[in-house]
């Protein structure tokens, strides 16, 4: 028997049958358009295990050698979206300093929207904006290093720096 829904429960419409993952030039695998993508198309939900931020935290390291390699997409009410588990294509989309796509949470849910449009072939790319956990510093950066290869390229998919005050 399916499942009711709340009368309150919104259907987001996604378009994730217009995606694929593959390798990718940038880092390890990708998402890549395989059909056109209009900008301001909501394409793919971020999916995966809802967990308080405390709880992800304490979690080991998928990858002992690369600790900081996580799925975790930070919520407003301070939960994270955990795509190493139950997570689905969208965890494959990788970072740039001057990306195609945008994220946007709608009700502890999180999107993908097109920033502009998208073609066949092209590379998903939207900003990471890490934020860290720990203090900030070169070395911090540096295990955050971003290979997007963009003339706007910040260096790291760390939030960027704020303006100092004047």
């Amino acid at each position: 028997m399916p499942a009711k829904r709340s009368p309150r429960a919104k259907t987001f419409k996604t378009s994730p049958e217009k995606v694929k993952v593959r390798k990718s030039g940038v880092h390890g695998k990708g998402v890549y358009a395989v059909a056109a993508i209009r900008k301001g198309e909501r394409i793919i939900e971020y999916t995966g295990e809802h967990l308080p931020w405390k709880e992800a935290m304490e979690l080991p390291p998928r990858d002992p050698k690369d600790p900081y390699h996580t799925f975790f997409f930070s919520l407003d009410n301070g939960d994270v979206i955990d795509a190493g588990r139950g997570g689905n294509d969208s965890r494959w989309i990788n970072h740039s300093c001057d990306p195609n796509c945008e994220t946007t949470e709608e009700e502890e849910r999180i999107f993908v929207y097109a920033k502009r449009s998208i073609q066949p072939g092209d590379e998903l790319f939207y900003d990471y904006k890490i934020v860290p956990a720990e203090r900030r510093t070169k070395k911090l950066e540096k295990e955050f290093v971003c290979l997007c290869g963009s003339t706007n390229c910040r260096g790291t998919m760390l939030e960027p720096k704020k303006p100092r005050k004047r």
